[in-house]
C-alpha cells in the first residue's frame, strides 16, 4: 500500500481533479489541449533530448518499442481469427491494446516512482510513442493506401516531431543555447506534466459507454494491462539495458489504453464505443495493476 499511496494516489488525484473540473464546468479541451502539444510538449522535448547523453541504451528502447507493437499486432492478428473478428473490430482492439498512455499517466508514475533519472527515459519513450501511435494509430484506424498517407501527415503535423529534430541538430552541432533562454524553455516544459495529467481527467470525463462488451473489454484489458508489460518482461530481459531503463519501460507498457485512440476510433468510425469503453475501464483497473507492477519492479 506505500507503494500506492506515495506513487499512485497523487497521480490520481490530479486526474480526479481534472475529471471534477470538466464534469461540473464543461471547458472546451481542444484549446488546452493545443497550447499543451504545441508549446509545453515541444519546451519539454526539446529539453529532454538537447541534454541527454545518447548511448546505445537509446537504441535498444527504439528496438524495444518495435518488437512490442509486433507482438501486440501478432496477438490482435491471431485473436481476430479465432474470434472472427470483422475489421473495424480488429481495428478498435488493435488502438485499445497497441498503444499505452506512455505520456499523461506513464511519465509522472515514472517521475514519483524512479525520479528525474527515470523520467528522462520516460520522456523520450513518450516521444517515441507517440510518433509510433500517430503513425500505426491512424493507419490501422483509417485501414488502407488512405490511412497510410494520413498517418504519414499527422507524423510531420506533431510539433515534439520538430522539436526532437531541432534538439539533435544542435546538439551534435555544438550550438550553445543562452542559459536565460534555456531557463525559458525549461519553464514552459515543467509545466508540460501537470497540464496533461488534468487533461488526461477532462477527456475521461467526456467518455460516454452506451453498451460494455464485456468479453471484448475484458481480453482488451488484459492483454493491456498484464499482457503488454509481461511481454516487455521479457524484452528487457533478452535485450541489453540498465535496469532502471528496464524499469522504465515495463511500467510504461503497463499503462492503461491511450486516450487519443478514442480520438482516431471516432474520427474514422472503428467502434468507437468499444474503444472508449476499454479506455475508461483500462485506466479504472489500472489504479489495481500499476502497484502490483511496481512493487514486483522495486
Amino acid at each position: 500500500m506505500t507503494i500506492f499511496f506515495q506513487v499512485v494516489l497523487p497521480v490520481i488525484i490530479v486526474f480526479i481533479a481534472g475529471f471534477i473540473l470538466q464534469k461540473f464546468l464543461h471547458l472546451e479541451i481542444k484549446s488546452l489541449s493545443t497550447v499543451a502539444l504545441y508549446i509545453m510538449l515541444p519546451c519539454l522535448v526539446f529539453e529532454t533530448f538537447y541534454q541527454a547523453e545518447f548511448n546505445n541504451a537509446y537504441l535498444m528502447m527504439l528496438l524495444f518499442s518495435i518488437l512490442l507493437l509486433f507482438l501486440i499486432l501478432l496477438i490482435n492478428k491471431i485473436a481476430a481469427k479465432v474470434m472472427k473478428f470483422d475489421t473495424s473490430v480488429e481495428s478498435g482492439m488493435i488502438l485499445s491494446t497497441a498503444f499505452m498512455n506512455a505520456g499523461n499517466y506513464g511519465a509522472p508514475i515514472v517521475l514519483f516512482a524512479f525520479g528525474e533519472e527515470g523520467f528522462v527515459y520516460s520522456v523520450s519513450f513518450m516521444v517515441l510513442q507517440q510518433i509510433v501511435m500517430n503513425f500505426f494509430g491512424v493507419y490501422y484506424a483509417a485501414k488502407g493506401s488512405a490511412g497510410i498517407r494520413m498517418a504519414i501527415a499527422t507524423v510531420l503535423k506533431m510539433p515534439p516531431t520538430y522539436a526532437v529534430a531541432v534538439a539533435l541538430i544542435m546538439k551534435f552541432s555544438s550550438i550553445s543555447i543562452p542559459e536565460n533562454l534555456m531557463s525559458s524553455v525549461s519553464l514552459v516544459g515543467n509545466a508540460t506534466i501537470p497540464t496533461v495529467m488534468i487533461l488526461l481527467g477532462m477527456q475521461l470525463a467526456n467518455i460516454t459507454v452506451k453498451h460494455l462488451e464485456w468479453g471484448r473489454i475484458s481480453y482488451s484489458a488484459t492483454l493491456r494491462l498484464v499482457g503488454s508489460p509481461l511481454i516487455a518482461w521479457g524484452l528487457t530481459a533478452l535485450l541489453p539495458m540498465s535496469d532502471l531503463m528496464a524499469n522504465v519501460l515495463i511500467i510504461s507498457a503497463a499503462m492503461p489504453s491511450a486516450a487519443t485512440t478514442t480520438m482516431y476510433a471516432v474520427q474514422f468510425d472503428s467502434k468507437p464505443d468499444l474503444v472508449s469503453s476499454i479506455t475508461l475501464i483500462t485506466t479504472l483497473l489500472s489504479i489495481i495493476t500499476i502497484p502490483i507492477v511496481l512493487n514486483i519492479l522495486t
